[in-house]
């Protein structure tokens, strides 16, 4: 969810959503209902405030399981849950489905196309977005894996891949079509790369009479000197202190 931030919005043409009068509690505004947003949330259940969550789905995605989606392991229900029923039993919380387009910073509004919500406190946890080096043109090759839209995406693109393959006669082409080149090395690309080997050498396994899905290569790039380079690297094994 991408929002912009600016002090120069006219908000005379802008509707205010009823939340809690100004004076009563001080009205919390949370952007977001990731895990940020829904850990805020729970931290603020019990506290002496007015809180706003907004998102523009009606439901928190469990992200790090994007890949099982993207690779026919999981249906899209399996990692999401309704925004609401989390947070019903949260006397002080109010749930709204919106997209939020911009944020006057100056009157302490976020606004959503033609409505506002005015708030006391803002707390923006929109996440992260797909990072392709300054070429977005690479986007429309490449869909990155952040959103159920992605996942789906993804996952379609494989089992046709595979479609394609089984009717293409030409060995050259059957193979190139049969070779999936996964960018970043991070924990999301070694998670989706195994599950889609696990995918074509369990799954499909026997599925197919003209190509066998266990001859798909998969090309994991990445740019730094070794996979997961978030993570520390595995220390050499050092030889145990002798006790006497």
């Amino acid at each position: 969810m991408g929002v912009n931030t600016t002090s120069s919005i006219d908000t005379n043409t802008t509707q205010d959503v009823q939340v809690q009068p100004t004076g009563v509690q001080p009205r919390v505004v949370i952007v977001g209902a990731g895990f940020g947003g829904l850990k805020a949330s729970k931290a603020l259940a019990t506290a002496p405030v007015h809180l706003t969550v907004i998102d523009r789905d009606n439901y928190h995605l469990f992200q790090p399981m994007l890949y099982e989606v993207a690779t026919a392991g999981l249906a899209p229900d399996d990692i999401s849950s309704p925004i609401r029923e989390t947070l019903k039993h949260q006397s002080n919380t109010e749930v709204l489905m919106a997209e939020v387009t911009s944020i006057d910073v100056q009157g302490q509004r976020v606004l959503m196309g033609d409505e506002s919500v005015p708030y006391d406190y803002l707390i923006v946890a929109t996440g992260a977005s797909n990072n392709y080096f300054g070429h977005d043109e690479w986007r429309q090759l490449a869909p990155g894996l952040k959103v159920l839209e992605d996942a789906l995406e993804i996952r379609d693109i494989i089992l046709s891949v595979f479609e394609v393959a089984e009717r293409e006669a030409d060995l050259e082409k059957r193979q190139a079509d049969l070779t999936f080149v996964l960018v970043g090395g991070g924990p999301t690309g070694v998670e989706l790369a195994a599950a889609m080997a696990d995918l074509m050498h369990k799954s499909m396994s026997g599925s197919f009479r003209h190509i066998r899905p266990a001859s798909a290569r998969i090309i994991l790039v990445e740019g730094e000197s070794r996979i997961m380079p978030s993570f520390p690297a595995s220390p050499v094994t050092q030889p145990q202190a002798r006790r006497n």
